[in-house]
């Protein structure tokens, strides 16, 4: 076995593949960038070793910079994780080169598979399933091609992977726009640009085989995940197993897997994604030659280290144990935990986690239930905008769907993060969507449901209800800490209830319901955490002037408490502040903290709604800025090239 491992990689995998290696017995190295200095993994390893600048261009996209590490810390051993460079077929000779295991495939298995053009012809040669498709190098080829193949059609990065560098055109006027996006961001992320043009499959299902391969012939699959909840082609909530997939179709897509993994040589773990229509009909994506993100979902329900038999089949090894010995026990659900704004359509949100507390196991309600958080920040750090936006990948595990389901529903309710926007509201939701629970699922999942959007989770009369109750509570609560107000009488407004509402000792009444609440909470929690008759309830709160603001599974309310004798005054007040809205703004205002890739008008242009007026790359993705409304450009005050921060002014309008 080796005796030093370095992590060519940052933030949680690192800090996975570190966890893993110390239980082994390995010793380990970081490297980090300038912007990653303070950072967990870097504390966590035994040796760390600078890189360079934060651009990942500069750092961790530099082979000699990682190579160059490994040689000063005496690294006999590279671990790639994922992303970065773990999918570089020059980046992993050149380690081999160097003298020091790839902790990976083989270069020639990551060249075969790491090109979707390639990719393809090898899939087909080993009979599997494949989806109409051309690699086209011109809008004009685009064009053909999609025309034989027929609308809609999805473009993407023929180097690419973890969504980067992937569009879906439904017809053909918007075919170039989407063509030219999908190079340049192919370009931008993988230095490569050329793309492949496919027929795309209407209402599918994302659904991938874990495979574990040794240097010795053995090629296992560790059953299949389901990634069909996605944004942007990324995923957001995984599962194993999927809830779709019958016996005979996992034979079918196990066998299919592990013939075309045989036909490049493969070792080491790896995955073939699949597109499953709703006839379960299935289809080669791509092979990912490397650890996925999602792989917690497959440990959970095989009870298998995946960073382990890396690292043992790496070392020469042989698996020890057959297919048939592999059980697959319970349910596994993942939840990536984002950087990022849902109500604003996902707009990235660097910055300062001012507070940053994951669930403990102790706090669930759930019996035969377990969580798991891999991370790779902490409270005080900052999430940067050099990088993918993740905060925390939260992992659930109960014998049971319903189960690991309802696990993940606490989990989330417990998870206290603030100082940035974040996606747990978005999460919540999705863990009580009736559609999700049925399992009725497709990578359109979230147009479908939210199509303009997501605006958070109007209440129903149950939940509004509890939600005031748990606010007369703490305000309760609050009013005896100050020796005020024995018995609470206060009038309640909300956006969907108003009235009278009493609390006195434990018990809450209001809107003719009397509520039992049991609950440790105290002023200064952001989290209430207790039981309404007997029910375990956790919520997030916001102490405001008046009342709180309350966030639960998606719902977000302000419940305003007032004496009953001081609404009584208000409302005899008349309301002053009345006028009309503003015209709106006359400027393009930068929403995230990014770098400008191109800029769409000039000074004197006429702009129709929906004309593009910049893209800013922000967090590895590129945000497209459209007209909302028409207009003529007055003053363009931005250049491609150039980093912006949240409201510059791009564009002023007269």
């Amino acid at each position: 076995m080796f005796s030093k491992l370095l992590i060519a990689n940052r933030g949680e995998i690192a800090c996975r593949i570190i966890s893993t290696a110390r239980r082994m017995g390995i010793a380990t190295v970081a490297v980090y960038s300038d912007a990653d200095e303070r950072t967990p993994h870097v504390r966590l390893a035994d040796e760390s070793v600078a890189i360079g600048p934060a651009p990942a261009s500069e750092s961790y996209l530099v082979t000699e910079k990682i190579l160059d590490a490994a040689r000063k810390t005496g690294a006999d051993a590279l671990h790639p994780g994922y992303g970065f460079l773990s999918e570089n077929t020059n980046f992993a000779r050149a380690v081999e080169q160097a003298g020091i295991a790839f902790v990976g495939p083989s270069p020639e298995a990551i060249a075969a598979m790491g090109d979707k053009i390639e990719s393809r012809e090898y899939a087909r040669r080993a009979d599997v399933n494949i989806i109409p498709g051309v690699a086209v190098a011109t809008v004009a080829d685009a064009v053909a091609a999609a025309r034989e193949i027929g609308y809609p059609v999805m473009i993407k990065a023929a180097a690419g992977g973890g969504g980067k560098g992937m569009r879906v055109v439904q017809e053909e006027s918007a075919l170039e726009q989407n063509f030219e996006a999908c190079v340049r961001e192919a370009e931008s992320s993988f230095g490569d640009g050329r793309v492949l043009l496919e027929r795309y499959i209407t209402a599918p299902r994302h659904i991938e085989i874990q495979l574990l391969a040794d240097k010795h012939d053995n090629i296992l699959h560790l059953g299949e995940r389901e990634c069909s909840i996605q944004r942007r082609n990324q995923k957001i909530v995984e599962e194993a197993p999927s809830p779709f997939v019958t016996d005979e179709m996992r034979t079918q897509m196990a066998e299919q897997a592990v013939a075309l993994a045989r036909a490049v040589g493969y070792h080491s773990a790896g995955t073939v994604e699949f597109v499953a229509d709703d006839k379960r009909n299935f289809h080669f994506l791509e092979m990912n030659t490397r650890l996925q993100v999602e792989h917690p979902v497959s440990e959970l329900i095989t009870g298998l280290d995946l960073v382990e038999w890396m690292l043992r089949v790496a070392a020469g090894e042989k698996i020890p144990f057959a297919q048939e010995e592999i059980r697959f026990n319970g349910w596994a659900v993942e939840s990536r935990i984002y950087a990022e704004d849902p109500h604003r359509d996902f707009m990235p949100s660097p910055g300062r986690l001012s507070r940053y507390r994951p669930p403990g196991q102790e706090n669930l309600g759930i019996k035969n239930a377990r969580i798991r958080n891999d991370t790779g920040v902490e409270e005080g750090g900052r999430i940067s905008p050099h990088y993918d936006p993740m905060i925390a990948k939260l992992c659930t595990w109960a014998p049971t769907r319903d189960g690991a389901i309802a696990c993940m529903s606490e989990a989330l309710d417990r998870f206290e993060i603030d100082g940035i926007a974040h996606n747990i509201p978005l999460l919540g939701a999705l863990m009580e969507h009736g559609r999700f629970r049925d399992g009725n699922l497709t990578t359109h999942f979230l147009g479908e449901e939210y199509p303009d959007g997501f605006g958070g989770v109007v209440p129903d009369a149950v939940r509004a209800l509890r939600l005031v109750v748990i606010a007369l509570y703490m305000e309760h609560v609050d009013c005896n800490r100050d020796n005020r107000d024995t018995e609470l009488l206060r009038h309640v407004e909300t956006e969907t209830s108003s009235g009278l509402g009493k609390c006195c000792g434990n018990v809450v009444s209001f809107a003719g319901e009397e509520i039992e609440v049991e609950s440790g909470w105290h002023p200064g929690l952001v989290t209430f955490e207790g039981r309404l008759n007997g029910a375990p309830m956790a919520v997030g709160v916001m102490r405001e002037k008046e009342g709180y603001a309350l966030s639960y599974r998606g719902t977000r309310m302000r419940v305003l408490l007032r004496s009953a004798r001081a609404a009584e005054l208000l409302a005899s007040i008349p309301n002053a502040l009345s006028g009309s809205e503003g015209e709106g703004s006359r400027h393009l205002l930068c929403p995230m903290p990014g770098v400008v890739v191109s800029v769409g008008v000039s000074e004197g242009d006429e702009v129709r709604a929906g004309d593009v007026l910049a893209v800013v790359e922000a967090m590895k993705m590129q945000n497209v800025l459209q007209a909302e409304n028409p207009g003529k450009v007055s003053r363009v005050l931005c250049s491609t090239g150039q980093q912006l921060a949240v409201g510059d002014v791009m564009i002023e309008f007269e």
